[in-house]
């Protein structure tokens, strides 16, 4: 299947590792031209190298704080400046503190609030003048706890919900601008953020991580966590011009472990 995003530009917000990080990379590998950001220059220098040498695509690493609206600003008009336009959006940020509702104080939920709800807004807003000159995609990353609340993640519950109804609305709002937006839901994709929630679960419940991970496996028909190039070939397919007449929609992205619809 042609995904018609060759020569097309894409900004990929928290890309230094990750999912972030393997959705640039088959952005790249499609022949896109990429911008890439994350918190540490270091990292996002080093990602936006390896996967250029990789695929022979142009990518850029920019450092930007996913909580400072003047730093998402500066790295919309940076790719603008640089890559000349914008054709697609991919909004994510690391992923909240996780914890029970009596052990978060009101600067948890702030923190949780900037960096998952407001980072969103702020970075469709900057990059919606871009994107109404040619249409477009936006695709943000929300999480399983969106369809299915998670005890030790009450932030990731409450915000990432916020920010799939926010796409819902704008869906509607920008269709007529020829911008499709979407959400993309993961499951269990082993990244370094699932190995760290499961040394937490771990440390509460006294086991190891990998009887943790055992469990979790148990409970996905699939029998595995998932990949992250797996996640990142639905990533790439709602960002792409193949997924024309979608948007307003969540795709859940888990090896059939969630039960609701």
């Amino acid at each position: 299947m042609d995904l018609k995003i060759k020569e097309k530009v894409f900004m990929v917000a928290g890309a230094s590792s990750g999912l972030g990080y393997a959705i640039a990379s088959r952005l790249a590998a499609e022949g896109a031209s990429v911008s890439i950001a994350s918190r540490t220059p270091k990292d996002i220098a080093k990602a936006a190298s390896t996967i250029s040498n990789e695929t022979s695509a142009e990518v850029r690493g920019y450092a930007f704080d996913a909580r400072d609206s003047d730093s998402i600003d500066r790295w919309v008009a940076d790719t603008i400046n640089d890559f000349g336009r914008i054709d697609g959006i991919l909004v994510n940020a690391g992923g909240p503190t996780p914890g029970m509702f009596e052990e978060l104080d009101d600067s948890a939920w702030q923190n949780a609030f900037e960096l998952t709800l407001m980072s969103s807004v702020r970075l469709i807003r900057a990059a919606l003048p871009a994107l109404k000159m040619n249409g477009g995609s936006i695709l943000t990353l929300t999480s399983s706890a969106v369809k299915e609340p998670i005890d030790i993640l009450l932030l990731s519950n409450v915000m990432r919900s916020g920010v799939t109804s926010l796409v819902k609305s704008l869906s509607v709002d920008l269709a007529k601008d020829n911008i499709r937006i979407n959400n993309l839901i993961p499951g269990s994709i082993h990244t370094d953020r699932i190995n760290a929630l499961n040394s937490f679960i771990a440390k509460r419940q006294d086991i190891s991580p990998e009887k943790v991970q055992d469990n979790a496996e148990t409970s996905i028909p699939m029998g595995r966590y998932g990949k992250p190039e797996e996640f990142a070939n639905a990533a790439v397919f709602l960002l792409s011009d193949a997924s024309s007449y979608i948007t307003g929609t969540s795709l859940i992205v888990d090896g059939g472990k969630m039960k609701s619809l």
